[in-house]
C-alpha cells in the first residue's frame, strides 16, 4: 500500500507552487486595473458592469476612450502596479508557464508514486464526515485524520478541488481569453458563457484561491505552526523550531523575488520585456501562432455600442479630410515590394472584391465587442504591390496625434504597429474601410484600419495612411515593434 507521506518532489512543488501563485494573483491584479471593470456580456456597455473596482465615473456627454479608466494600483497589491499593463502580461504569462509545468510535473509524480490517493474520495460518507469536522474545527478542536492518510475529511475534500477543479478552471477560463483561441474556436468562448462570462469567471476563481490561501494558512498558524510546516519542510512532524525558522526563511525569499520582480520592472521594463518576453513569445509562437480565424457571429449579436481606445488624430490636416469624406486620402504601400502604389479609397476598393466579417474585438485591456467589418484582405494588398523575398514585416503608420492620445508617451512621433508577415495571410486579416455596413467611423480609424482577429485589438493600428514592407523594425521608433511596444512595453505579439 502506497504510504501517504510528504515526498520531496511534493514539498518542492508546494513551495514552487506558492511563488508562482503568488505572481500570477499580483500580476492579475495589475491586468484588472486597466478595466477594473466584469461584464456578462459580450458588449461590455458601459453601466453594465456587474463589479468594479474603481471609483471613476466617465463623462456621459463626452467622447472618451477606455484608456481614461484605468486605475492606479499600488505595488504591494499588483505587479509591478502603477499602470503597468505591458510589465503586468509579461509577469503573468511567464508565470503561467511556471506555474502549468510546476502543475503538470505534480500531477504525474503524484499518479506515478500513488499519493493521488491521499486526494481522492472513495465513498459519499466522506461530505458526511467533512461536516463534522467544519463543526469541529468551529469548536476549535482538531478533528480526527481519515484512516492511512495525513488529512481529515474536509481537507482532503479541499484540497482536491483546488487541485482537479479550480486550478484546471484557472488555466480554461485563462484560455477562453485569447483571441488567437477565441478567432479559431468561437464554441469554446460560447461553452463559457461568452468572452466577458470567462473573465469573471476567471476573475472568480482568483478569489476562491484568495479565500483558500487565507483560510489554510489560518489553519496552519492556529493549530500549529512550527508542527505543520515541517511537514513541507522536512517531510515529518519533527524540529518544529527549526521547521518555524526555515518557513520565515523561505516565505522571505519569496517576498524578496516579488520585490525585486516589482523593482525590476519600475526600474528596467525593457530589459524585463526582453528577457521574459523571450520565454513567453516563443511559447505564444509554438502553441497559438498557427491557429486561423474561423469567425462568423450571427447579425444580431453586433454590439450597439463599440468602445473606443485611442483618440481620434486632431490634426488640421485630417480634420480637412474628414470633413470632405476622405477623398484627398492617399494609403502609400512601399518598402521591400516590386510595385509600390498610393491609393485612394475607391481604388483601395476596386483592388479585391469588399469582404466582409463579423467576429469579435478583444482589447488588451480587457473589455470586448462583436462588430462586422467590411473591406479588403490584406492577403490581396500584398499580392498586389508582390513583397520581396527578403520582407519580413509589415509596419502600419498613422495620423494619430502620440503626443495627446498615447499612454506614457515620452516623445512626439508617427504612430506605428510591426507585425509579421505571415499574419498577412491569415484569414481574417483586413483592412477595413466600413464597420457594420456603414463607412468606418472616425471614432474607430477612418478611413482605414487594420484588424488582425488573432490578435489583441491594439495592433489593429487606426488611421492609416501609410503602410511599408520591412525586414527589421529595429530602427523603427524604439525597435520594439510598435509605438505602445516602445512606450509602455506591450508584446509585439498578442495572441493572446
Amino acid at each position: 500500500m502506497t504510504v501517504l507521506d510528504f515526498p520531496a518532489w511534493l514539498r518542492i512543488d508546494h513551495w514552487l507552487n506558492v511563488l508562482f501563485l503568488t505572481l500570477l494573483i499580483r500580476s492579475g491584479i495589475e491586468i484588472l486595473s486597466t478595466h477594473p471593470k466584469l461584464y456578462w456580456h459580450e458588449d461590455s456597455k458601459p453601466g453594465t458592469e456587474w463589479a468594479r473596482f474603481t471609483t471613476k465615473q466617465m463623462p456621459v456627454n463626452k467622447l472618451y476612450d477606455t484608456l481614461d479608466e484605468e486605475e492606479d494600483y499600488n505595488s504591494l497589491f499588483a505587479l509591478p502596479g502603477h499602470k503597468k499593463l505591458g510589465m503586468g502580461r509579461h509577469w503573468h504569462f511567464f508565470s503561467v508557464i511556471g506555474w502549468v509545468l510546476v502543475g503538470l510535473s505534480y500531477y504525474i509524480l503524484l499518479f506515478a508514486t500513488g499519493q493521488w490517493h491521499r486526494y481522492w474520495p472513495y465513498s459519499w460518507s466522506i461530505f458526511r464526515e467533512a461536516y463534522n469536522d467544519i463543526v469541529t474545527y468551529l469548536s476549535f478542536n482538531l478533528p480526527p485524520l481519515l484512516p492511512g492518510g495525513p488529512d481529515d475529511a474536509i481537507q482532503k475534500l479541499t484540497y482536491a478541488g483546488v487541485i482537479f477543479l479550480l486550478a484546471p478552471f484557472q488555466i480554461l477560463t485563462g484560455a477562453a481569453q485569447s483571441p488567437a483561441i477565441e478567432a479559431r474556436f468561437p464554441w469554446y468562448v460560447r461553452m463559457w458563457g461568452g468572452r466577458q462570462w470567462a473573465r469573471s469567471l476567471h476573475f472568480l476563481g482568483l478569489v476562491a484561491f484568495l479565500v483558500f490561501i487565507v483560510i489554510h494558512l489560518s489553519m496552519v498558524f492556529f493549530w500549529g505552526w512550527g508542527e505543520l510546516t515541517a511537514l513541507m519542510i522536512f517531510g515529518s512532524v519533527r524540529d518544529a523550531n527549526w521547521a518555524t525558522i526555515w518557513s520565515l526563511v523561505i516565505i522571505a525569499a519569496i517576498v524578496g523575488v516579488h520585490v525585486a520582480a516589482t523593482m525590476w520592472s519600475l526600474r528596467r521594463p525593457v530589459q524585463v520585456r526582453r528577457i521574459l518576453g523571450a520565454v513567453v513569445t516563443g511559447v505564444r509562437k509554438i502553441l497559438l501562432r498557427p491557429l486561423n480565424s474561423r469567425q462568423n457571429y450571427p447579425e444580431r449579436m453586433i454590439s450597439k455600442e463599440h468602445r473606443v481606445n485611442g483618440k481620434p488624430p486632431a490634426s488640421t490636416e485630417y480634420k480637412v479630410m474628414a470633413v470632405h469624406n476622405f477623398v484627398d486620402w492617399r494609403l502609400r504601400v512601399g518598402g521591400l515590394v516590386e510595385n509600390p502604389v498610393a491609393l485612394n479609397l475607391d481604388e483601395l476598393r476596386a483592388l479585391a472584391d469588399r469582404h466582409s466579417q463579423r467576429v469579435l474585438h478583444n482589447c488588451v485591456q480587457g473589455w470586448t465587442s462583436i462588430g462586422e467589418w467590411s473591406g479588403l484582405p490584406l492577403a490581396q494588398l500584398a499580392d498586389h504591390v508582390r513583397p520581396l523575398p527578403q520582407a519580413k514585416y509589415i509596419c502600419f503608420l498613422t495620423m494619430q496625434d502620440n503626443g495627446r492620445d498615447e499612454p506614457s508617451a515620452e516623445g512626439v512621433g508617427q504612430f506605428y504597429e510591426v507585425m509579421d508577415l505571415e499574419l498577412a495571410y491569415k484569414p481574417q486579416t483586413l483592412l477595413a474601410y466600413e464597420m457594420n455596413g456603414k463607412p468606418l467611423p472616425i471614432k474607430h480609424g477612418a478611413p482605414l484600419r487594420l484588424r488582425v482577429e488573432t490578435q489583441v485589438g491594439f495592433k489593429m493600428a487606426k488611421w492609416i495612411n501609410q503602410i511599408e514592407f520591412i525586414d527589421d523594425y529595429s530602427g523603427i521608433g524604439n525597435g520594439l515593434g510598435g509605438w505602445r511596444e516602445d512606450n509602455v512595453h506591450y508584446d509585439k505579439d498578442v495572441e493572446i
